[in-house]
């Protein structure tokens, strides 16, 4: 069944039913201030980090499900409806919600009366604007009552859920006009607030959570609205709300419009009083004033849309297939940049509270923006690697807030140093932009010990090859992608953490067969850096090992008909037809044939023949096979979850992308094409009943074969999954890659797909190439530029400001 339908000439996702097999979300925001917006305005925002500055309350995991958001009650005398259906949920004459890029419009249309609300983030705005339009349809006047609803957070997200006997005691407010401003602990430690206006004089308000919904009333059916009248209360402790109260009165054909602003204030220490307990409202008065008509809001939208259009213009696609259009141009690109705005941190799935930003995510999350945003691709690189320790290793996260590396979560991830190999070669490749390696940048956040970027990357690299086990393969750390592999945790407390609990590496013999693919791709990325920078010694020595690793990989990783996964702490194979469960894992089959490892010997075409044979399924390429029915103490987490879910079998769309660029390698366009399409949001959207999550974005994980509901999907938005498919399809697939001279015209194409049109804005110039498959689907057999013939497949670098015309004819 499907809930509604795409929108491509408005970039929209139009939703026609509420009821969503799970809410279906938006995020707004493009910079500092964020906020979650369901189908059903639930959802919440906070400024910059959700677990320290969050604004609004927000109920996970839930019953009912999505609980608590940006709520209009309209009482239209005995009837009281929302036009998001959510929280009342009276049936709707009308419902209709539509999820654009960094907006939501959600309308409701009750007994006559339309109710369109718009909600946003102004571009450079610590506000969240909410454009309320009422609209009376009908032959006769209404008079409505209006209430909006929010509940405060008190910023520090986690203390807010465990510390009642403070936070129940500390909260305030302040009403003037019709504006209501949470201060909890301004007086004290905090030199911030927010606060929730409307643009038009108010009938009344309340603060008081009690009083507004009633102590054992639920938010169907708010007390305040049940009465048709407000309480007027003011918030001193327990739990504060944000509601304003307006009568409205409406002509039939009337409409009025309503500009509501959620915002958030920081002020500097000597300024934050008007006087004696009267917070300094300056601030959000000029952010108030700048939203406080529709027009201003509109012309607001409108800067916002043409921001997106702009940053969506860098990469197009023309092909016969709309579902890989609205994929490439519109939502996986969107996708990316939410990914590099939260990480992990902030979603319906992760509640912005354990986790900050990832070292080895953020890198790889680079791979799908750096083409719309280099600056901030620049920025986040210098983030990151202000994180690493002097010996290669790394916080495996850090907060977004304080930029600093996450001690509850530590290091030890030996994968991580790698990735960073990884953005700053794609950053450069897309910009051209060497000044970064020149870049001075601390270890551990400390300046007194300060190196160039590029040392951080050599220092990267030798971290691996000073970290090998007897195998010479690279020994595995406390994990290495999978976080659940743990081979040195040997947990049987349930009440630890499998990531952060005794990591026993001290005598291990656990290595990793994925790191070592690892590094060979990104150690010749780091051989290929040396020598554009004329560095020939260090790119020989580096050469040496990378090839050292390869014959490593041969002798040591191959089981004869697949690459190992690894060793464990005795060093016993894992993934091997040894083992009795999970014979064959899929990251090391991925990084191995993606790095080209035993190719001409075909260790490669039978990896990949192998993963068709038994990791392949109706929804995607699962993990593992066989499951894992017993818990292995000696394997970790992974053997933990039931068989088909998460890292045990299930589905992880993360690593699928990596099979998919190992097929282009071999030249197999046909499959590289179909495990694309299998995990494609678009290509679900038919059976969003089974699929559950957004048919518009990735999720992490679709339930594997061996899993009681296969094909479910979890964990969406929030996923290296959305950079690596956008990677495999573009750079690969359809195969328009950049390099350090120029573009790379080097397409695996599906038989099925003939001709394409991929316009690609690169350092200045426009290019657009017109590509015409062949018989065999791969290789480029001419290529011009502008009618002039080029040899090879290489575009190179052409005057800036110009507009190109490619035409590539493939074999």
């Amino acid at each position: 069944m499907k809930y509604g339908h795409f929108d491509d000439a408005n970039k929209e996702y139009v939703i026609t039913n509420p009821q969503t097999p799970f809410p279906w979300i938006n995020y707004l925001g493009n910079e500092d201030f964020f906020g979650l917006v369901s189908n059903t305005a639930g959802g919440y925002a906070f400024y910059k980090d959700a677990k320290f500055r969050r604004l609004t309350r927000y109920r996970y995991n839930n019953i009912p499900m999505d609980n608590g958001g940006r709520y209009f009650y309209i009482k239209d005398e005995d009837t009281i409806w929302s036009p998001g259906w959510k929280p009342v949920k009276t049936p709707l004459d009308k419902y209709e919600c539509r999820h654009g890029l960094s907006y939501s419009k959600i309308t409701g249309v009750k007994n006559g009366v339309s109710a369109e609300s718009t909600f946003f983030i102004p571009l450079k705005t610590w506000a969240e604007v909410h454009h309320l339009k009422l609209t009376n349809d009908s032959d006769s006047v209404k008079k409505l009552k209006l209430f909006s609803f929010m509940e405060w957070c008190l910023w520090n997200a986690e203390d807010d859920q465990n510390n009642l006997q403070r936070n129940l005691n500390t909260g305030e407010v302040e009403v003037e006009g019709s504006t209501i401003y949470h201060k909890t602990e301004y007086k004290e430690r905090r030199n911030h607030y927010a606060f929730y206006s409307v643009n038009t004089p108010i009938n009344g308000y309340d603060t008081n959570r009690e009083s507004f919904v009633g102590l054992y009333n639920e938010l169907s059916g708010p007390q305040a609205v049940l009465d048709g009248k407000p309480h007027n209360s003011e918030a001193h402790g327990w739990s504060p709300v944000a509601s304003h109260y307006i009568e409205v009165e409406l002509q039939p054909g009337e409409a009025k419009d309503f500009i509501f602003v959620l915002g958030y204030v920081e002020n500097p220490e000597e300024d934050k009083w008007e006087s004696k307990g009267v917070i300094n409202k300056k601030p959000a008065l000029a952010i108030q004033q700048k939203f406080d008509t529709a027009e201003k809001v509109e012309n607001a939208l409108a800067e916002l849309k043409s921001y997106w259009e702009n940053l969506l213009s860098i990469i197009n696609l023309e092909s016969k297939d709309d579902k890989l259009n609205r994929m490439v141009n519109i939502w996986n690109q969107y996708q990316c940049m939410v990914t590099f705005n939260m990480s992990r941190s902030a979603s319906f799935f992760e509640v912005g509270i354990g986790r900050g930003m990832g070292f080895r995510d953020s890198n790889q999350d680079l791979i799908g923006f750096v083409h719309q945003v280099p600056e901030r691709a620049r920025e986040r690189i210098i983030d990151i690697a202000s994180t690493q320790f002097p010996d290669g290793g790394c916080y495996h996260q850090y907060q977004p807030l304080t930029k600093r590396g996450n001690d509850a979560i530590g290091g030890g991830f030996n994968d991580d140093p790698l990735w960073l190999i990884l953005g700053t070669v794609s950053y450069i490749k897309e910009t051209g932009d060497f000044s970064i390696l020149d870049e001075m940048v601390p270890f551990d956040n400390d300046e007194s010990i300060a190196q160039s970027l590029f040392d951080h990357l050599t220092i990267s690299f030798n971290h691996v090859i000073k970290n090998l086990g007897p195998n010479g393969l690279p020994l595995i750390g406390r994990a290495d992608w999978n976080d659940c592999l743990n081979l040195n945790c040997f947990s049987t407390n349930p009440n630890e953490s499998f990531q952060t609990t005794e990591n026993n590496t001290k005598g291990s013999k656990a290595e990793s067969v994925m790191i070592a693919g690892l590094f060979v791709v990104y150690g010749t990325d780091y051989v290929e850096l040396c020598e554009k920078l004329g560095k020939t010694d260090e790119a020989a020595r580096a050469k040496s090992e990378v090839n050292k690793m390869a014959e490593a990989v041969k002798s040591k990783g191959w089981d004869g008909e697949w690459f190992l996964r690894a060793y464990d702490f005795y060093g016993n194979k894992v993934g091997s037809d040894e083992n009795e469960e999970g014979k064959i894992f899929i990251e090391s089959q991925g990084w191995c044939t993606m790095a080209g490892i035993g190719k001409d010997e075909g260790m490669c075409e039978k990896s990949l023949d192998a993963v068709k044979e038994r990791l392949d399924c109706e929804y995607g390429i699962v993990l593992n096979n066989p499951a894992f029915t017993r818990y292995v103490v000696e394997y970790g987490e992974i053997s933990t979850y039931p068989k088909g879910y998460k890292e045990n079998a299930g589905i992880f769309c993360h690593n699928n992308p990596w099979i998919m660029i190992g097929e282009t390698r071999i030249g197999r366009g046909d499959r590289a094409w179909e495990y694309y399409q299998k995990i494609c949001p678009a290509y679900l959207e038919e059976i969003s009943d089974l699929h559950r999550t957004e048919p518009y974005v990735y999720a992490q994980m679709i339930a594997g074969k061996d899993a009681y509901i296969p094909g479910e999907a979890k964990n969406s938005w929030l996923t290296g999954t959305a950079a690596w498919n956008f990677y495999a399809i573009t750079q690969f697939i359809l195969g328009v890659r950049p390099e350090y001279e120029g573009l790379l015209v080097d397409p695996c194409l599906p038989k099925a797909m003939e001709e394409y049109q991929f316009t690609r804005k690169f350092r200045g110039a426009t290019y657009k190439i017109n590509i015409v498959n062949g018989e065999r689907g791969h290789g480029v057999k001419a290529l011009s530029i502008n009618g002039n013939k080029v040899d090879g497949n290489l575009i190179p670098l052409q005057k800036a400001g110009g507009v190109y015309q490619v035409e590539v004819i493939m074999y």
